[in-house]
């Protein structure tokens, strides 16, 4: 397997200002350890290490040239300055054959899944697992065939075709893919309020006014009285 190939120069400890000016010169200091040895303090070409490591995993290995001798390593943690976003340190984890070793390996979905094709939306809740291997059996990207998935289905972590010395450490139970239906939305139809006439409307023809009728009811009995008299 081909792996990307940096060039580096070894360097002793050195002072902050000392490295502020490696950065302006376009160095990036690194350090490799986890060989079992004493940790390699190192500088490398900023434009180099960016892109050789542009849209790389961590599973990643690199071939470090460090003055003619050669260090097999993946990135593990890098730092960048606040301000500018530039890459201001570099850890690298030395790869010594025969020694496992853990790293995340990113999964790569193939196929257009039989759900999606008949109105399911596809979701992907897990983009990696984590794996042990011997470094020469450390995949950069494994593969998960999602052509055969059907709505309301999911493919877990234990469905992952097995791969000859790599060991997945993460839960069997992790949903990698699944396919849903969305949700039909339910429009919800306003009642329709009684009608009630409006205030100050006409009355129904025929219909005497309330407070006409109660007027002539009241004219009615004064008049009875007067006669009485």
């Amino acid at each position: 397997m081909n792996h990307p190939v940096l060039s580096a120069v070894a360097r002793s400890t050195t002072t902050k200002g000392e490295l502020r000016q490696f950065r302006l010169a376009g160095r990036i200091p690194a350090v490799i350890y986890g060989g079992g040895q004493a940790a390699v303090h190192i500088l490398l070409n900023e434009q180099e290490f960016i892109k050789a490591t542009t849209g790389i995993s961590e599973s990643t290995i690199l071939d470090i040239d460090i003055g003619g001798k050669k260090t097999q390593a993946f990135v593990k943690e890098h730092q960048r300055d606040t301000l500018s976003g530039k890459i201001i340190h570099v850890d690298l984890l030395e790869v010594v054959s025969g020694r496992s070793i853990h790293a995340k390996v990113p999964l790569h979905l193939i196929g257009t899944p039989v759900g999606v094709k008949e109105g399911g939306i596809l979701e992907n809740p897990a983009h990696e697992v984590e794996v042990e291997c011997d470094p020469s059996r450390l995949p950069e990207k494994i593969e998960v065939d999602i052509s055969g998935l059907q709505a309301n289905h999911s493919i877990h972590v234990r469905n992952i075709a097995a791969i000859e010395g790599v060991k997945i450490l993460t839960s069997p139970e992790l949903v990698v893919a699944v396919v849903k239906f969305a949700k039909a939305e339910v429009v919800e139809t306003p009642a329709v309020a009684e009608a009630t006439p409006a205030a100050g409307a006409a009355a129904a023809p025929g219909a005497a006014p309330a407070a006409a009728g109660a007027g002539a009811a009241a004219g009615a009995s004064t008049d009875k009285k007067e006669e009485k008299k």
